[in-house]
């Protein structure tokens, strides 16, 4: 029998639904998935297959056969968005096995471990990849050539731009920062001697996602500027102070952080529920993202900047706690 469950009023009528934000956001990732078969070809169709077959069936399963849940939750969407996700952060010659550890991690660990969707603490998607490149750190930072479009696993390797700048900020040489594609080509997407992940490679595929999110009001400006606007800050200071550090627009096109700023850090369950609470989580993200990148073992500190402020999301939830209607304050 079901349940008809109403809350307190006062009620409003809205066409929100997990569905329709679920596949808007997909729908938002589309110009980046097109970019990246544009570039990658066959690998970039057999990750992102079967990164969201995967989490889907593995969703399934779950609810099925562990939680035995009468009622599926694998058409709402979710499932399939962090298959896509997980995929977009994952170099295009991966392993298919290696894809499938990362899955079951992405929703065995990060989602349905925790209850599933709306009671996970960390976006599932950044806990798949973050086990992925702590467990198989060679094959994650492998990265092939753009243009390789019928290759796969023997596809051909080079540095990435985020190396690069790793490389420049060790060295203190700017001139290795010559070896970077300019602010352009980074924009539209670049062809450098290692594309990145899929989801990298074309900053302006997902500026156009950004636009339509905000269009259809899937998501607030709040925290994708926030980090953006404290990344360029920070990155500019840096480079003013040595010319080593490459400039923020370079910083701003590079790695995952628009990926991560736009489509990662906005997860409605891991992110502040209010607009001041965006803002510092944004702020955050962009403050850690930027410490790790010049200064921490790995070149890009993007999923990691993410994973902190996703801990620290109950705290800036308790800080920026509105007052409630009809509560009476102190003077």
């Amino acid at each position: 029998m079901k349940k008809l469950i109403v809350s307190l009023s006062p009620h409003a009528h809205g066409t929100d639904s997990v569905e329709r934000n679920m596949y808007g956001v997909i729908i938002a990732l589309l110009p980046a998935l097109l970019v990246s078969f544009a570039y990658f070809g066959i690998g970039s169709a057999i990750v992102c297959a079967t990164s969201v077959l995967a989490c889907v069936v593995f969703e399934w399963a779950i609810n099925k056969y562990i939680l035995r849940n009468e009622r599926t939750t694998v058409c709402d969407g979710s499932a399939a968005l962090t298959g896509l996700l997980l995929g977009f952060n994952l170099p295009s010659n991966l392993p298919i096995w290696i894809i499938l550890i990362g899955a079951l991690v992405a929703i065995g660990v990060g989602k349905m471990s925790f209850g599933g969707l709306g009671c996970n603490i960390f976006n599932p998607a950044l806990v798949g990849r973050c086990v992925l490149l702590v467990s198989f750190p060679a094959q994650m930072t492998s990265w092939p050539q753009a243009g390789q479009l019928t290759s796969y696993l023997d596809a051909e390797t080079g540095a990435t731009p985020l190396s690069v700048m790793k490389w420049a900020i060790k060295s203190g040489d700017p001139s290795v920062l010559q070896q970077l594609p300019d602010s352009w080509h980074l924009l539209i997407g670049h062809t450098a001697d290692g594309a990145g992940s899929l989801g990298e490679v074309c900053a302006l595929a997902l500026l156009i996602g950004l636009a339509f999110m905000l269009w259809r009001k899937i998501i607030t400006w709040h925290t994708p500027v926030s980090i953006l606007l404290t990344v360029f800050v920070l990155s500019g200071l840096l480079h003013l102070a040595n010319p080593a550090y490459a400039d923020p627009f370079a910083v701003l096109f590079s790695g995952g952080l628009m990926l991560g700023a736009i489509f990662m850090a906005t997860d409605y369950v891991t992110s502040p529920m209010c607009s001041r609470g965006q803002l510092i989580y944004g702020v955050g993200i962009g403050v850690l993202t930027v410490v790790i990148r010049n200064w921490g073992a790995y070149p890009e500190g993007m999923s990691f900047a993410i994973l902190i402020m996703n801990a620290f999301t109950p705290l800036i939830n308790t800080y920026v706690k509105p007052i409630r209607f009809g509560e009476v304050t102190k003077k």
